[in-house]
């Protein structure tokens, strides 16, 4: 509007130069200053109050007041409209960072039952203490930290450790807030207050785990520090100077002093470093989207620039190097059962089971060849196995302890993997080796990394030693370490972090809730967004949109 207004004002003698004609630009181009800029000068206000005077911010703010003043109204607002646009291309890229966490929220317990003189009472979490007593019913989520005093069951504690196989519980064994409990009522001793327990933990690492991970300075910033004092005085020397020195000026304010002050602002909006402000953001916005394209969102710049620093990849096993789905991986016979036969025989006894290895053997051997009629009196006995009938043959299956439990000789097995043992007719004829999947290309990505310039690659898993041996050995993974928890695997990170050279950086590759602390933890958080959990995806700094290991490379 002010340009139109000024445009038509000049064409039309009775208004050029008027004080109408001045009035009416000057209120329409410094509304449009002040709606365009007013962000900009509200930063470089509170620079100046903390004591940072020299800044970008600063000198832009400085050089469009200054052209507005002197009447370059144009040449102001255009400055701030380019300014702007890469000030928004910018924070397009890296303002697309972690949204809220509300999806941890899930791992959260709203209520625990406390047994108070014999009687059930539910509470919030936070008012239990140490030494209460409380009861988990099948379905239930583990409120608090404690210890079993009654009661088996299985726990899915896939939010915590990532590992989708289920943890059998028993008297005086440990259990963690967050867990879910499958089957059987569990009395539980709380061991630690609800801000303690590892929920709660957990919840409060993510929210502020970023706060530890360092931030790079930007480069403008870094350079405006010395070039926006240099220009500020080069533009007062110019004003004060120029009358004294070029002849056409006098020392008076209207043919003087007046035009080496305009001489001095001109130059001020000329050396506003607006190429540089729109450049630098173009070049971090194209790489992104570039990166986009090949399935892999980026979060911001800045992790752009640091992953050119990385030496070290640290990866979660279970959905990320794994596929965090069981399968069948060998069957052995001990007698005169084939093969095939022990795995007909299992998976009718599991055909009913809702455990993740029980539904492993019904997929190795189809659901659909199923028989029902076949399967007669099936029971849980316990949570490490169950009996039926089938085809009229008594059968028990489960880990090696349930059956030996049964008075059965059970045969060692030197194997690495979960080991479900069958006995038919009284004896122990067979097992069944289940296994998480390795990913079809989690090797070759291992290689081509350490062929790129990766001199460490570093595994954690929560998994048990012997299978995260079994796993790093396949892949190639240099070092390992198993039986961790989430702050385990924050703590080894934060190690790792301190051991490694300064200008060195490490990654972390995860995908479950368990891993949101420590992707924030690392230098730069990697997440699987395929099969990763909407926490991790949130809290990472980029995401494999396909699930493709071979992105990372």
């Amino acid at each position: 509007i002010g340009f139109i207004t000024k445009t038509f004002m000049n064409q039309m003698e009775q208004f050029a130069g008027t004080f109408l004609q001045k009035a009416i630009i000057y209120v329409t181009y410094s509304a449009a200053y002040i709606l365009i800029a007013g962000d900009v000068l509200y930063a470089a206000f509170k620079n100046i109050r903390s004591g940072r005077f020299f800044d970008e911010k600063f000198l832009i703010s400085l050089a469009t007041i200054t052209a507005l003043i002197i009447q370059y109204y144009d040449e102001a607002i255009f400055v701030i409209i380019f300014y702007k646009i890469g000030e928004l291309l910018q924070n397009y890229a890296v303002n697309y960072t972690r949204k809220s966490i509300t999806n941890l929220i899930d791992i959260q317990p709203q209520f625990a039952t406390v047994i108070v003189d014999g009687e059930y009472v539910e509470m919030e979490p936070i008012q239990v203490v140490a030494g209460d007593i409380i009861i988990v019913r099948p379905g239930e989520r583990i409120p608090l930290d404690g210890v079993v005093i009654e009661g088996e069951g299985s726990l899915d504690t896939s939010a915590l450790t990532g590992e989708s196989l289920h943890k059998e519980v028993h008297t005086n064994d440990q259990v963690l807030s967050g867990s879910i409990n499958i089957d059987g009522n569990l009395k539980i001793k709380v061991t630690k207050i609800y801000q303690d327990s590892m929920a709660s933990r957990i919840l409060d690492m993510v929210e502020n785990a970023s706060s530890l991970k360092s931030k790079s300075e930007n480069y403008i910033t870094r350079f405006a520090r010395y070039y926006t004092p240099t220009i500020v005085i080069i533009a007062l020397i110019l004003a004060v100077l120029l009358p004294f020195i070029i002849d056409e000026y006098t020392l008076t304010w209207k043919n003087g002093f007046q035009e080496s002050i305009m001489t001095a602002l001109i130059f001020l909006v000329v050396s506003c470093p607006c190429a540089l402000v729109i450049s630098i953001p173009l070049g971090f916005f194209g790489g992104i989207g570039g990166a986009s394209r090949q399935g892999i969102l980026v979060k911001g710049s800045n992790y752009l620039e640091t992953l050119t620093s990385v030496k070290t990849f640290v990866f979660d096993k279970t959905g990320t190097l794994t596929k965090g789905r069981f399968v069948v991986d060998e069957i052995i016979s001990f007698g005169d059962y084939k093969k095939e036969e022990i795995l007909d025989y299992a998976a009718h006894a599991e055909a009913n089971s809702p455990h993740l290895i029980a539904r492993s053997i019904v997929d190795a051997y189809g659901a659909e060849n199923i028989v029902e009629s076949r399967i007669q009196s099936q029971k849980q006995n316990s949570t490490f196995g169950l009996s039926c009938i089938v085809d009229n043959k008594p059968i028990l299956i489960g880990k090696g302890d349930y059956l030996s439990k049964e008075g059965l000789v059970v045969p060692s097995l030197d194997r690495i993997g979960t080991k479900v043992y069958i006995a038919i007719d009284g004896k122990c004829e067979g097992c069944l080796l289940i296994k998480d999947e390795i990913k079809y290309n989690a090797a070759t990505a291992i290689t081509a990394l350490k062929e790129n310039g990766i001199s460490k690659t570093i595994m954690l898993t929560g998994d048990a030693d012997e299978i995260a041996e079994e796993v790093s050995a396949e892949l190639g993974i240099d070092e390992y370490y198993a039986n961790m928890s989430p702050l385990d695997k924050v703590a080894k990170v934060t190690e790792i972090k301190n051991q490694t050279p300064v200008n060195d950086k490490v990654v972390f590759v995860g995908d479950g809730i368990n891993d949101a602390p420590v992707l924030s933890r690392a230098d730069v958080g990697i997440a699987m967004g395929g099969m990763g959990s909407d926490a991790a995806i949130q809290v990472a700094d980029i995401v494999l949109m396909t699930d493709d290991l071979a992105k990372l490379t």
